[in-house]
């Protein structure tokens, strides 16, 4: 698989085959139905399609699959983690790093914005 034919937003679903941001292009995946608009709502929406609610923090939970959604200044969504097993979380940052980090906060900043909110579901269907 290409590093480069997924995002940060993909790397976060799980879906390491396409690029996933709402807007009107032939390479970009959105679920069906929902709204394209650049929103939190819009985020929390195409995540719950995953089986995801929103949750108060990033605290590791037994048996639950944790991300996070980070905004820049004016609230606008620019990227997403998932929490891995051990506690830790990861990200794609640009086309070709995927990283770990041990904390949500630790990619803050001019780039990558604030944590904005935390959404899980749950390991077992």
């Amino acid at each position: 698989v290409s590093q480069s034919r997924y995002n940060c937003i993909g790397w976060a679903a799980g879906d390491m085959e396409r690029f996933w941001w709402p807007v009107v292009h032939p390479d970009a995946y959105w679920p069906p139905g929902l709204p394209r608009t650049e929103t939190v709502d819009s985020f929390i929406r195409a995540f719950n399609t995953l089986g995801y609610t929103v949750c108060d923090d990033g605290a590791l939970e037994i048996g639950c699959e944790k991300v996070v959604l980070y905004v820049d200044q004016e609230g606008k969504p620019t990227h997403m983690a998932r929490q891995l097993d051990n506690g830790n979380w990861t990200s794609k940052l640009g086309p070709q790093f995927d990283i770990m980090h041990t904390c949500p906060h630790a990619v803050e900043g001019p780039v990558y914005g604030a944590v904005s909110i935390f959404l899980h579901r749950s390991k077992y269907p």
